[in-house]
């Protein structure tokens, strides 16, 4: 059995440009402050994990700013100079801080990496992952125009056979199914955020038959009356997202039939504990899973890439190469595409370390606990 003390834990806070205005009907996003986090044990090893909160609390009720303050306050205090032994240790120290899930995953995901560096084995075989080449897949914005075929010819180029699509208020059924039928050999899912608590069940019915793949939270993360009408309705999977925050919304899930696909987001549901659990869950009630993205850096995506080697992941992710969304990443190497798939690493662990001239270039706030 593999003990480590946690002796040290190091918080960056960043802010990085993103290389083009990231939008949807809720927020644009231009600058991404992210916190990454540095788990120090006794031998020296690393653990790298990354909270992905946003600047405002437009996604959930959780900011960069709450997650420093949980993390200063509560959090790594509870943590440093204790054994773990698994890193379901650390998450039973932090029980006593309710809710702060994007916090706790940041602790989590450094634990995991940390945990399968001392056993010397890569986290996705650690987890028990299937495959070690994932499917890529791209999430585009903006309106369906000729920027946008454009924008999907770059990917197909590039090897993305899955591309994810924004709708919002401007986005025409008519429109969406001309560029579907256009690329016969895409898969394309389409995400609303949330989008049809305002424009209703009907208005979500008229992109029924467009050709998606499937239909991503159509509605609120607590409006389940409405998500299982439209997944009784529609031919078009319902895939729900902001919703899923816990097993226990897994089960209610299912209980209601109030979708058929999973959208899983570690830092959403509190780490990879969770993630797993829910994993495990789907395997029972063979549900499909795929990861989502949330304009992450490096290392949260390599946290993720790991998870998508478990058996039930069995639709490609939003796991799009470092350049997709930055200049520059905080990972060394970067995280690249090719052929449509990412090759996870043999290394132990992540398989990415930081790169510590970007973290220094991108930083406004440090912190050392000891």
């Amino acid at each position: 059995m593999v003990v480590s003390t946690i002796k040290e834990i190091r918080l960056h806070r960043l802010s990085i440009p993103l290389k083009n205005p990231f939008s949807t009907h809720l927020q644009t996003v231009q600058e991404r402050e992210s916190i990454v986090l540095e788990m120090v044990d006794e031998t020296g090893a690393i653990g790298l994990g990354e909270c992905v909160a946003f600047s405002s609390p437009w996604y959930t009720e959780e900011t960069v700013q709450t997650c420093w303050d949980a993390l200063e306050n509560w959090l790594v205090p509870s943590i440093l100079n204790q054994q773990m032994t698994h890193p379901s240790t650390l998450l039973n120290r932090m029980k006593h801080v309710k809710g702060n899930r994007m916090a706790k995953a940041a602790i989590d995901l450094a634990a995991w990496d940390l945990f399968s560096k001392r056993k010397e084995v890569p986290l996705w075989q650690g987890i028990d992952g299937v495959r070690q080449e994932i499917d890529a897949g791209v999430v585009l914005t903006g309106a369906i125009d000729e920027s946008m075929y454009e924008q999907i010819e770059r990917a197909m180029q590039t090897g993305y056979k899955r591309v994810k699509l924004k709708i919002d208020k401007a986005t025409e059924p008519e429109a969406l199914e001309k560029l579907i039928r256009f690329y016969p050999s895409v898969s394309f899912f389409g995400d609303a955020n949330g989008l049809f608590s305002k424009l209703g069940l009907q208005a979500l019915q008229s992109f029924d038959l467009v050709g998606l793949t499937l239909i991503e939270q159509p509605f609120g993360e607590d409006e389940w009356a409405l998500h299982h009408q439209a997944n009784r309705r529609m031919k078009t999977p319902i895939a729900l997202d902001e919703s899923i925050r816990s097993v226990t919304d897994v089960e209610r899930m299912i209980e209601i039939e109030a979708g058929k696909i999973i959208v899983l987001k570690p830092g959403r549901v509190g780490g990879i504990s969770e993630a797993i659990q829910i994993h495990d869950l789907a395997v029972q009630h063979r549900i499909p899973v795929w990861i989502g993205g949330m304009i992450e850096l490096g290392i949260s995506k390599a946290h993720n890439l790991a998870l998508a080697s478990l058996s039930q992941m069995t639709l490609p992710g939003d796991f799009s190469a470092s350049n997709h969304f930055w200049h520059e990443d905080i990972v060394s190497p970067t995280i690249d595409v090719n052929n449509g798939t990412i090759t996870l690493s043999e290394k132990p662990g992540i398989g990415y370390d930081i790169d510590a001239e970007n973290i220094e270039k991108f930083r406004i706030d440090y912190r050392i606990f000891t």
